[in-house]
């Protein structure tokens, strides 16, 4: 493994800051902050550490991880808990590839030394099990073998087809993510730097219109475009660059954490203050606090917060790892907010909402369930109801769902002979026409839908009859528990117009000693990505405290062949 070191003459004497929220982007950046010798106060308005990734524990002994399960590239993770304090070690591990390859995760290898000594990352196989509307299935592995035999099962005449997109996803893959990961796009310059690469690539159509032109079946067009959903992205509008997900998972894998989620919020939380940081629960931050610079032109300054009981604190600089529009609609003046202004933030496209349904069922004395960890479970339509939910504002009558199950692999999270389980609907946010959906009708309704619907397909037997825990979220959660505009569940939507340079910027436009970390903020959203950003805002910072380390590429080599 290789770092870098700040001698004692280069590193800043004892700067402080100030991190909005303890999501994974801000414990991330938190972690790297205090190795870069700040000392860092985390702010969350929750009880517990997560934002999104909150665990919950319920009085009947279920544990539901309440936002993301999915977790790719653990030597993201294994660099995190790699660091030490004031070094800057802002360069990726230097991980030789035999330990990163899609080998080494089938044979059960995972995340590396350090991490092992905060987390227990463990593969997932099959990543995904895809279900079709008519009973068929597939299951995703990253296997091209595998692949390539239920594609001939499924859907004979994409053969070809897959062999060209499998060749177009890799070069995707090696420009966007290994090459450009780490890219902060904070100027028109370096974006048209990279659009003739993106162009020759046809990077820049529609995903979905991207697979289309390789796959003739709707089955494969689905199986390779569904995953940006997961990251909030609608596959008929994000483009194609996200085709490097497909190889991103081939890659490293699909893994999770025992324990669930909050285990790795816990281990990073736990990292985060032995490296010296400090974290605060119950301190919601009303306002951002700037003070004015001189000149017509001089942008004011972070120097704190103020937080809703009124106690101020200070600091030499500010970071959100919060929901962008909200940080600067309700957390800043009008006045202060030049670029990032009223009409600009509120005329952004956000992501979807969710329906999220919490529930633990009795699994001693039925058949074993003919389910896998993660599963896809696909309604009868598909490009149409994509519209519904992100441009129409409708709830339709049939839904599409990620169903996860993690108690095949942890029976830990449920009590002994009981499942634990959630699914995930994708519900247009509350913005547009879908401001007029009442959730507290919705809610209990659609929920009705899918369990009778989970129960009646055959996915979970006599479901009705099991259940034992039942509860559920909508946008109204996002909108009001995780202060996420218009109830958004991952930022700004990742459309073309809304990536790289279009995406917020992690270093304000507007207020000097003000950064944005986490899904709202470049890249994007998806864990993953809030690192990369923590990676991406902690240069920034280093780069204006004129901390100066040597920065690797960010990314090791080592991808398949294949």
């Amino acid at each position: 493994m290789t770092s870098s070191h700040i001698s004692s003459r280069t590193a800043p004497l004892r700067k402080t800051a100030l991190i909005i929220g303890s999501g994974i982007g801000g414990l991330s950046l938190g972690i790297r902050l205090q190795s870069l010798g700040f000392d860092t106060r985390i702010l969350e308005r929750l009880d517990a550490p997560g934002g999104r990734a909150y665990q919950k524990r319920t009085p009947d002994g279920y544990v539901f991880d309440m936002g993301p399960t999915v977790l790719t590239v653990p030597h993201f993770i294994e660099e995190l808990f790699a660091l030490e304090r004031d070094q800057a070690a802002l360069d990726a591990a230097d991980y030789p590839p035999s330990t990163l390859s899609g080998e080494r995760v089938r044979e059960g290898v995972s995340g590396g030394p350090r991490t092992s000594d905060y987390v227990q990352l463990v593969p997932i196989l099959p990543f995904y099990r895809i279900y079709f509307d008519d009973g068929t299935y597939f299951d995703y592995d990253g296997d091209p073998e595998h692949t390539r035999q239920q594609i001939a099962e499924l859907a004979p005449e994409d053969l070809e087809g897959y062999e060209e997109f499998n060749r177009d996803a890799r070069a995707i893959f090696e420009r966007g993510f290994l090459e450009l990961g780490y890219t902060h796009f904070g100027d028109p310059q370096t974006m048209l730097a990279v659009v003739p690469d993106l162009l020759r690539l046809d990077a820049v159509r529609t995903l979905f219109g991207f697979t289309s032109k390789y796959f003739a079946s709707d089955k494969m067009r689905q199986v390779f475009s569904f995953e940006t959903l997961l990251v909030g992205g609608n596959p008929l509008s994000v483009p194609a660059i996200y085709a490097m997900i497909h190889f991103v998972e081939k890659t490293w894998g699909i893994h999770y954490a025992m324990g669930g989620t909050g285990a790795l919020v816990r281990a990073l939380v736990r990292k985060y203050e032995e490296l010296g940081g400090q974290i605060r629960y119950g301190a919601g931050v009303e306002e951002i606090l700037t003070m004015p610079r001189p000149g017509l032109l001089g942008r004011p300054a972070a120097q704190g917060v103020r937080l809703e009981g009124g106690e101020e604190l200070h600091a030499d600089i500010v970071v959100s790892n919060g929901d962008w529009a909200n940080t600067y609609l309700k957390r800043l003046p009008a006045a202060a907010r030049r670029v990032n202004s009223d009409l600009r933030v509120r005329a952004a496209a956000q992501s979807m909402g969710l329906v999220v349904v919490y529930f633990g069922f009795r699994d001693e004395g039925y058949a074993p369930l003919d389910l896998r960890h993660h599963n896809i479970i696909l309604g009868p339509r598909y490009e149409e109801l994509l519209g519904e939910i992100f441009s129409g504002g409708v709830l339709g009558e049939d839904f599409s769902q990620y169903l996860h199950i993690p108690t095949l692999t942890d029976p830990s999270l449920a009590p002994a002979g009981h499942h634990a389980a959630y699914t995930l609907i994708p519900v247009p946010n509350k913005s547009g026409r879908g401001a007029a959906l009442n959730w507290e009708n919705e809610g209990p309704e659609l929920v009705k839908r899918v369990m009778e619907f989970l129960e009646e397909r055959g996915y979970i037997p006599h479901l009705a009859e099991r259940l034992t825990h039942l509860e559920w979220i909508t946008p109204d959660y996002f909108d009001q528990t995780l202060d996420s505009f218009v109830g958004n569940a991952f930022g700004p939507e990742p459309k073309l117009i809304q990536s790289a340079y279009f995406r917020p910027h992690n270093r304000s436009e507007d207020v000097a000693g003000l950064y944005m970390v986490g899904a709202s903020a470049q890249p994007g959203g998806g864990t993953p990505s809030v690192m990369m950003s923590a990676k991406m805002t902690a240069r920034l910072i280093a780069e204006d405290f004129g901390i100066h380390p040597e920065i690797a590429a960010g990314v090791p080599a080592g991808y398949p062949t294949e």
